[in-house]
């Protein structure tokens, strides 16, 4: 059996321009499901807000997200997750890396690490923390 798993992000009104956002750094494709779509709907201001919304690459990048409804109890947190991303080329990493980096802050600039030759943490302009780095054996 083989299974996947996917960092699913929770937002209050930010879910479709977040994963916008995530698609024009990763690209692939974007599926956006909103509470209008699904009749799901409970509160009228809130009909356009996503329900369920996905970002996956051919290259193996997916991210979910959804804007947890006013009626719900919602709190960002402080750090509440990174969302770690770790390849073999250390170019296409930067690239990434540059596109979240746009209207982010950055925590630990990308650069040569002692377990990695390349790693960076940054919080983008949606508050979600990442990490990019150079995938190495690991040495026990």
């Amino acid at each position: 059996m083989t299974i996947k798993t996917t960092t699913h992000l929770n937002f209050r009104g930010d879910a479709k321009a977040a994963l916008e956002f995530y698609q024009s750094v990763f690209g692939g494709e974007i599926m956006l499901l909103s509470y209008r779509d699904a009749n799901a709907v409970q509160d009228p201001a809130e009909a356009d807000q996503i329900m369920w919304g996905q970002v996956e690459s051919p290259e193996g990048f997916r991210v979910m997200a959804y804007d947890v409804p006013s009626r719900t109890d919602y709190d960002a947190g402080t750090i509440p997750l990174f969302l770690s991303v770790r390849g073999d080329n250390a170019d296409e990493l930067t690239r990434f890396w540059n596109g979240l980096a746009e209207g982010g802050t950055m925590i630990q600039p990308i650069g040569p690490a002692a377990w990695s030759s390349l790693y960076g943490m940054l919080k983008d302009k949606f508050g979600v923390t990442w990490v990019m780095d150079v995938a190495v054996a690991y040495g026990g």
